[in-house]
């Protein structure tokens, strides 16, 4: 019997699964209702599509299909996308969405090889048990991006599953995008990227133990790894949550720390009025305010001038 069902044929619930290797199966898998995208940031126009496959969990488990690396980093290395979550921050919120399993494809040369029809019937029928497929209007897919929704609305009838295309949905008079997002995480447009989003911009990620220099400096601070390159960079006013933490505030610095000749991207987080011991813990930093953009100072006594002003305005800001 197919994992997920009972014997009377009725869906079980199941805590949520991650699939990364995604094989056509000798034995049926469990039916499921799939949404296929990238889904970066699992923006508003991302969660249309997931309402449609969690609309019809009594019948089938809601899933969700995407790629990493992003298939535009992939075919273009050196110009990476710009991530707005990284995969644990992605399955944090499939959780709670109500997705049951995640299909993470590895995309590689193989992967980009796979004809459209390939893709459809051995990756998502086959592969990932797929009875319902729900699509943006503009999805494509199979190598040379062969494939669209055309296409797919034949392969239905011909491999046996239904198809629902979403249209974009709108913010203003403009398409919700991850590159929008994108576009409004660069230019500090904190407003519009929570319009877009549904909700507050956060990336988390376990404590790392790092230079301890703003120990040093006066502003000691927790350092978290961004996805990377992230789509965010500058200085904000921040809430941090987790490991005992309930929305503290303090003022954080997304970037590569140019000043002292770093090179790596670091999220460093000074927490106001707090001396704890948060190494390895798993926290949440919560965008609230754009206070500049990243520079290089000529003097460490020149940064610290300025971090102290940008601690005074991130303060007067989470008040």
């Amino acid at each position: 019997m197919p994992r997920g069902w009972t014997k009377t044929g009725r869906i079980r619930r199941l805590p949520m699964q991650l699939i990364r290797h995604i094989k056509p199966s000798v034995e049926r898998p469990p039916a499921c209702a799939l949404a296929i995208g990238n889904f970066d940031g699992l923006h508003r126009g991302h969660q249309a599509l997931v309402r449609q496959v969690c609309a019809r969990s009594d019948e089938l488990l809601p899933a969700l299909m995407c790629f990493e690396p992003l298939p535009a980093t992939w075919f273009r290395p050196d110009q990476p996308v710009r991530r707005l979550m990284s995969v644990r921050d992605k399955l944090i919120q499939c959780r709670g969405f109500g997705l049951e399993r995640v299909f993470m494809a590895r995309f590689n040369a193989r992967f980009a090889a796979l004809e459209a029809r390939e893709f459809v019937a051995d990756v998502v029928v086959r592969g990932a048990g797929a009875r319902h497929i729900v699509v943006g209007e503009d999805f494509r897919f199979g190598a040379r991006a062969a494939g669209d929704v055309a296409m797919l609305e034949r392969l239905g009838k011909e491999l046996g599953f239904g198809l629902t295309v979403i249209g974009p949905v709108l913010e203003g008079d403009e398409r919700i995008s991850s590159t929008r997002v994108r576009q409004a995480l660069e230019s500090g447009d904190l407003e519009t990227v929570r319009l877009l989003l549904g909700r507050s911009y956060s990336l988390s990620g376990r404590v790392l133990r790092g230079r301890q220099l703003g120990r040093d400096l006066g502003f000691p601070t927790v350092n978290l790894r961004p996805p990377l390159p992230p789509a965010a960079r500058g200085i904000f006013a921040v809430r941090v949550s987790g490991a005992g933490l309930d929305h503290h505030p303090g003022v954080a610095s997304l970037g590569q720390r140019p000043t002292v000749d770093g090179t790596d991207w670091l999220l460093e987080a000074h927490l106001f009025d707090y001396d704890g011991d948060l190494y390895g813990e798993h926290l949440s930093v919560e965008f609230v305010k754009y206070l500049r953009a990243e520079e290089k100072f000529n003097s460490l006594d020149g940064m610290i001038e300025q971090m102290q002003r940008d601690a005074d305005q991130a303060r007067a800001a989470l008040t």
